[in-house]
């Protein structure tokens, strides 16, 4: 391998170009790791979540940010929508099987983070 050089498709064993800007992996690669796409995949890891109970979870999201990192989520593949037609409608949020796989390294980082910091202080 060439130190410095981007790896070709054949190198990496890869589909995707992904230092390339238009390379498909990049935009999900950028909602994972957006401000709130992380949050959202962490809060589904474990429950299928409605909507409300996903703003709930996470806290100091908008309704708007949070329906717009859902939407790029579920175009990207990531967590599936499923929506009851009651009145008013009720829409559950899952992680698909690539969310799954997606949201475990996230877990794992996420967990090594909380188990370095230092224990808080009296609030």
């Amino acid at each position: 391998m060439r130190e410095g050089a981007q790896l070709t498709q054949a190198e990496a064993g890869h589909r995707h170009e992904v230092f390339h800007t238009d390379c498909p992996a990049r935009d999900v690669v950028d909602h994972v790791t957006s401000r709130w796409g992380i949050w959202v995949l962490i809060s589904l890891r474990n429950n299928d979540l409605r909507f409300y109970e996903l703003r709930d979870s996470i806290q100091g999201i908008s309704e708007k940010m949070l329906a717009q990192t859902l939407r790029a989520l579920v175009q990207d593949g990531l967590v599936w929508r499923e929506v009851e037609p009651t009145s008013p409608p009720q829409v559950t949020y899952g992680l698909s099987d690539f969310g799954q796989d997606v949201s475990e390294p996230l877990t794992d980082l996420f967990n090594r983070i909380t188990q370095r910091l230092p224990p808080r202080g009296p609030a």
